[in-house]
């Protein structure tokens, strides 16, 4: 399909009502067992586990892969595996193949995968099974129909009418699809499959380098660059020309925000916990306005290009300690009392060196066994805890070649969540067009 494709867009100008949208003359509407051989499941018991066998796919195994690449990952942690003799038993009722179609109807119900592995597995009985009819339907394109709006519409009003999350076999072979000629269908999963490819290994990239960061953090952090000799300290083994301050020793101010529930959609932006990303970037899309407090100086509180914000407050434990750097991203920015404004003393250390330290401090889980009040269901490190951190110091010429290495990295890692949140928009665009026939492909 993808070698001397020749494929040319139109607009298409004239439609024709439907049960489920306006679609181009031509095409037809079907039920989605009109277009498939078979719709089942798997027998409806848990199998026994094992630790080695043939592949067991659960409901969140299957959603993580993209739609048009369902493959089984013998590395992945979460996979599980039953006995042959399990297998053989459920293989009567659900004989996978390449190109059939994975459909989750429990739980997470509505998303469809496309099964691109001759890998033998079973899944559970939450994965409905979709064997397209060859001969009339594209199987790539019928999954991406069913990843689409038009079904999910139809998906909504019946799987609330229970008390879980659910969507029988009946409901998904009743499923109406629009349906173009084969080989419109064809271009147009080849246009989305490529997409899709583009975000896979946009992912990949984003993974390699999150393994790189998290190695770099361990390495730089703990042994900087180039030393030979090292100590034993309160926080570990480090370089022995390093020192160990406390967190004030370094800081001008460690000051938390200031509480206000107004809004005003002309005042001033207020960060809040969800503006704190995982990665250390301020989320620029998380942010409340607020009219400036009668009873607060708020200049005292605007952020500068260069501040530490250290989550001190949560509902969970798991997000106390959650930094960022803050690099300027708004003209006019305060912060929240869930949140701890760290600002450096220039002449001791780097903005850079104190946020990655932290940072490393988080994601290691240091945050989770230091003492943590609580109340009101809010877990919090009191003021007191925070300055008396202890960390690592070198000397400023290398926390700025640390800083600049780990800098780099992130705005990699950046550059490439940009990407992929691009081509997701991209893709989603295309769905909305190519699936509805409002632009049409042909191929020569």
């Amino acid at each position: 399909m993808k070698a001397n494709l020749n494929l040319t867009f139109y607009k298409e100008e004239r439609f024709k009502e439907t049960p489920i949208s306006k679609i181009p003359e031509d095409w037809e509407v079907k039920k989605l067992a009109e277009v498939t051989v078979d719709i089942k499941d798997t027998e409806h018991k848990i199998p026994k586990k094992v630790e080695h066998g043939v592949p067991f796919v659960s409901i969140n195994y299957m959603i993580k892969f993209p739609d048009h690449n369902f493959v089984i990952n013998e590395n992945d942690p979460n996979l599980e595996f039953i006995s042959e003799e399990e297998f053989l038993n459920h293989q009567k009722r659900f004989n996978v193949e390449l190109g059939d179609i994975l459909y989750s109807k429990w739980g997470t119900i509505g998303q469809a995968k496309f099964v691109n592995t001759r890998r033998k597995f079973i899944a559970s009985c939450a994965i409905a099974l979709i064997k397209p009819n060859k001969k009339m339907a594209n199987p790539l394109f019928l999954t991406y129909v069913l990843n689409s709006r038009q079904i999910k519409r139809q998906i909504i009003p019946v799987s609330k009418t229970s008390t879980r999350a659910e969507f029988h076999i009946g409901h998904i072979k009743k499923l109406k699809i629009p349906f173009p000629p084969l080989l419109e269908q064809k271009a147009i999963a080849y246009i989305l499959s490529t997409v899709d490819e583009a975000i896979q290994k946009t992912d990949e990239i984003i993974a390699k380098t999150e393994r790189l960061k998290k190695g770099l953090l361990q390495e730089l952090l703990t042994k900087g660059i180039g030393h030979k000799e090292f100590k034993d300290t309160e926080i570990g083994r480090i370089p022995k020309d390093w020192e160990v301050v406390r967190l004030k020793d370094v800081a001008i101010e460690i000051k938390p925000g200031f509480a206000c529930g107004k809004r005003d959609e002309n005042g001033v932006i207020q960060l809040r916990m969800d503006s704190i990303g995982t990665d250390g970037w301020i989320n620029t899309r998380a942010y409340v306005k607020i009219p400036a407090p009668d009873n607060i100086d708020i200049e005292k509180y605007l952020l500068r290009p260069g501040d530490i914000l250290f989550t001190n407050t949560s509902g969970s434990l798991e997000l106390i300690g959650k930094t960022a750097l803050y690099r300027g991203e708004f003209a006019r920015c305060t912060y929240s009392n869930h949140l701890t404004r760290v600002r450096v003393r220039k002449e001791k250390a780097t903005s850079e060196w104190v946020f990655y330290v932290l940072l490393k401090y988080w994601t290691s889980g240091l945050f989770k066994v230091l003492k943590v009040t609580q109340a009101g269901g809010q877990k919090s490190v009191g003021k007191n805890v925070l300055i008396n951190l202890k960390l690592p110091l070198p000397s400023l010429k290398e926390q700025r070649k640390i800083g600049e290495v780990l800098s780099t990295v992130d705005m990699k890692l950046k550059f490439e969540k940009e990407r992929k949140e691009k081509l997701q928009r991209i893709k989603k665009a295309l769905m909305d067009l190519l699936l509805t026939g409002k632009i049409r492909v042909k191929v020569s």
